[in-house]
């Protein structure tokens, strides 16, 4: 009697191991019955037909895929490595388990072939000053090719671009060429507004000669500011004319010679 009990109570747990199903508010189960599919159950208290029934989870919460590290040679013929992340999301639980064997593997490999197409399109300036741009036409291929089974991709980033030694040589000569440009520029820009500000000046001084003797005198306040004991200038003519007309208005006038 008791082996029977036994076999009875370990029978009873069994179906209710195999029947007796429990689904999070994330996840979502596709229930197969003799190998139909009979539609898609959940969240909750999920019951099944033991030997009869067979349930497979589907989780429906966002999937960050680290796409690897892919070799690409650009369209100007220059060869890196470029890996990725790729955002997305079951929005139809049976399709997602129908259609494809494995939808995670499979949206593995559609990532890396697609982003080793399209950068292989473009060139290197546009894969490092473009991101968004290319971010966005991965995304919208990706998104149209997984759409049959059931997968939406909302986000591709592009993470890091590895760019051979010789190739970042170069670009680093490149930056230090284009800032010497610009600092050349610069200072051309710099003395051409010198010289018209001197033009300009100089077009003063000749409407108003008064303003180089001013111009002088300035001269020798910030020579005198200096600490030094002797200060040799010359003094200028205009200065002293004054003094030598008054000198030669005061001398007497010789007598003419009478003939």
């Amino acid at each position: 009697m008791l082996p029977v009990l036994a076999f009875v109570i370990v029978f009873a747990l069994f179906v209710l191991s195999t029947s007796i199903r429990i689904l999070n508010e994330y996840e979502r189960g596709v229930v197969f019955r003799l190998g139909r599919s009979i539609g898609v159950k959940g969240p909750g208290l999920i019951l099944l037909i033991p030997l009869v029934d067979r349930m497979i989870k589907v989780s429906l919460r966002t999937v960050v895929l680290d796409v690897p590290p892919q070799d690409v040679i650009t369209r100007d013929n220059v060869s890196l490595q470029v890996n990725a992340v790729v955002f997305f999301r079951v929005m139809d639980p049976e399709r997602s388990i129908l259609d494809v064997e494995n939808y995670m593997y499979a949206t593995s490999q559609l990532s890396q072939t697609t982003l080793r197409s399209v950068l292989g399109q473009i060139s290197l300036d546009e894969i490092l000053s473009e991101r968004e741009k290319i971010n966005d036409e991965l995304q919208q291929i990706i998104d149209r090719q997984t759409d049959p089974w059931g997968i939406k991709v909302s986000l591709v980033e592009l993470k890091h671009v590895d760019l051979p030694q010789e190739m970042k040589r170069a670009m680093s000569r490149q930056a230090e060429a284009e800032r010497e440009r610009r600092a050349k520029i610069i200072a051309a820009e710099g003395e051409r507004q010198a010289a018209d500000q001197l033009t300009e000046a100089a077009s003063v001084i000749a409407r108003h000669p008064e303003a180089l003797q001013l111009r002088y005198l300035q001269t020798l306040v910030e020579i005198a500011a200096e600490n030094n004991s002797v200060t040799v200038f010359p003094i200028p003519m205009e200065l002293l004319r004054p003094f030598m007309q008054v000198g030669n208005a005061s001398q007497p006038v010789p007598p003419k010679p009478i003939a």
